[in-house]
């Protein structure tokens, strides 16, 4: 049973905290409605993870609102998606919290504890690529994995990946951005022996169909990877984090 549960009916029975109290912390304990979101509370329970805010689509008010609800029940916070001056009024909201603009992300995080086993590494194919392995950097830190990085090492240099087999080889798990081609999970999954996640990156030319040509060079991988879908690095990031977890 959740901590807290437990200690409003240790409360209610020392007789420190009322039952009307009582009741009214632990109806918003499943979830709390604020009319255009359902906060999850119990998420971290279920998954170990809590709810993410996903910004893009939601106005700075809903997201203002949301950010200070988690905030007022302990909740750390993390909202991906979130534009350079989204971040900048949430920043003045939320002083205590941080605004990732490479990764657009903001973050409000208490518990500073390492929680993954290992290192996750995120490798970007081309310095393009970065926002999109910034936004798993950001969110594979936040989960509290000890999160390392490598960028521009895409295959027109390879020779800079190789440089780097050290690195490479020491992560429990690697995270791969690319565009373009999308070669470049292939070739770090054919090097390593932990598991590889690539995220296709929108970055190309007219033929990369805004990251579907790497979406299928992945998919169609001889080297077995996990692949992510177009830009999506919150995503391998929570994934990385469960594996990093087991």
């Amino acid at each position: 049973m959740d901590e807290r549960i437990l200690a409003l009916l240790s409360a209610v029975a020392g007789g420190t905290v009322s039952v009307q109290a009582a009741f009214e912390e632990l109806k918003d304990m499943p979830f709390q409605d604020l009319t255009h979101t359902k906060i999850d509370l119990h998420r971290q329970l279920r998954k170990g993870i809590q709810e993410v805010i996903f910004g893009e689509g939601k106005t700075f008010e809903q997201i203002e609102e949301i950010v200070r609800s988690m905030t007022e029940k302990g909740v750390d916070v993390l909202a991906t998606r979130i534009d350079p001056e989204k971040g900048g009024r949430l920043i003045e909201s939320f002083p205590e919290g941080g605004y990732h603009k490479a990764a657009r992300c903001f973050t409000i995080k208490k518990d500073t504890s390492v929680r993954g086993k290992g290192t996750i590494l995120v490798v970007s194919a081309g310095t393009s690529d970065i926002p999109v392995a910034e936004e798993a950097c950001t969110t594979s830190t936040f989960f509290g994995n000890v999160t390392e990085t490598l960028y521009d090492v895409g295959v027109a240099g390879i020779h800079r990946l190789l440089q780097n087999l050290d690195l490479l080889k020491k992560a429990r798990v690697v995270i791969v951005a690319a565009g373009m081609e999308g070669a470049l999970p292939s070739i770090v999954a054919g090097i390593v022996a932990a598991p590889v996640i690539a995220v296709p990156t929108s970055i190309g030319y007219g033929a990369s169909f805004g990251g579907i040509s790497a979406l299928l060079a992945m998919l169609n991988s001889c080297s077995t990877v996990a692949t992510f879908n177009i830009d999506n690095g919150f995503g391998a990031a929570y994934f990385a984090t469960l594996i990093n977890r087991l």
